[in-house]
């Protein structure tokens, strides 16, 4: 691709919409998507050691929208492109059934769902297939409940935080979404569910950040069960 010269942007500034479920977990949906960024950048680096020709071409034009997947004000460019370089649209489009057009649609997936487009996230997030990471496979799922949390779509929600807990038993990951379980499973005022999820929490990962406040959501769930 023949490189232009760089044209002055914008900032342009995101506007995320925020339901009930958004505002009780801002920060760990943020840090949810800012994981998926750095562990796709990694991931990527290391692709680029082993890949075919065309393959290797569609992670050279990945790199514009790698930078521009971390700044918020221009994740709409890392989308879209910025006329000079591809965007992940473009790229998951022109260089399909490749390892970084998977990774492109992985990247849209958590910029849409951070920008408040949730449809567009689930579009994309289940267009990604597994790569067989016991960290990164299991964010992925984890995000589509994310979406549908967001659309209030809770049993779907439900569905895919159990997939997500189930596709890889780690300290990261599981207790991340089964902190989120149970706020579903709370939604859907199912509060013995919600008590199982956050109980496991408790037995079963005691040292990680969500087992920090676990009485209190224990304590929540059996009043409201009362």
């Amino acid at each position: 691709m023949s490189k232009k010269n760089k044209q002055n942007i914008a900032p342009q500034s995101v506007g995320g919409k925020k339901g009930s479920f958004f505002e009780e977990n801002t920060k760990s949906i943020t840090f949810i998507v800012s994981g998926v960024i750095i562990l796709l950048l990694l991931y990527i680096g290391y692709q680029r050691l082993y890949l075919a020709p065309r393959a290797d071409r569609a992670a050279n034009e990945m790199y514009m929208a790698e930078q521009y997947a971390t700044i918020d004000s221009l994740q709409r460019q890392a989308i879209d492109g910025d006329g000079s370089y591809l965007g992940f649209k473009e790229i998951a489009d022109e260089y399909s059934n490749t390892k970084s057009a998977n990774i492109a649609n992985a990247y849209l997936g958590g910029l849409y769902l951070k920008q408040g487009e949730y449809e567009n996230a689930i579009t994309y997030l289940e267009k990604y297939s597994s790569t067989g990471s016991h960290i990164l496979d299991p964010l992925i799922i984890g995000l589509i409940g994310d979406a549908y949390s967001e659309l209030k779509e809770f049993n779907k929600a439900v569905d895919f935080y159990q997939k997500a807990v189930k596709k890889s038993n780690n300290e990261y990951t599981a207790p991340l979404f089964l902190k989120k379980l149970g706020l579903v499973y709370e939604e859907l005022n199912d509060f013995e569910k919600a008590e199982d999820a956050y109980r496991k929490i408790k037995t079963d990962f005691p040292s990680s950040h969500e087992a920090e406040e676990i009485e209190a959501r224990l304590a929540r769930v059996r009043a409201k069960a009362e």
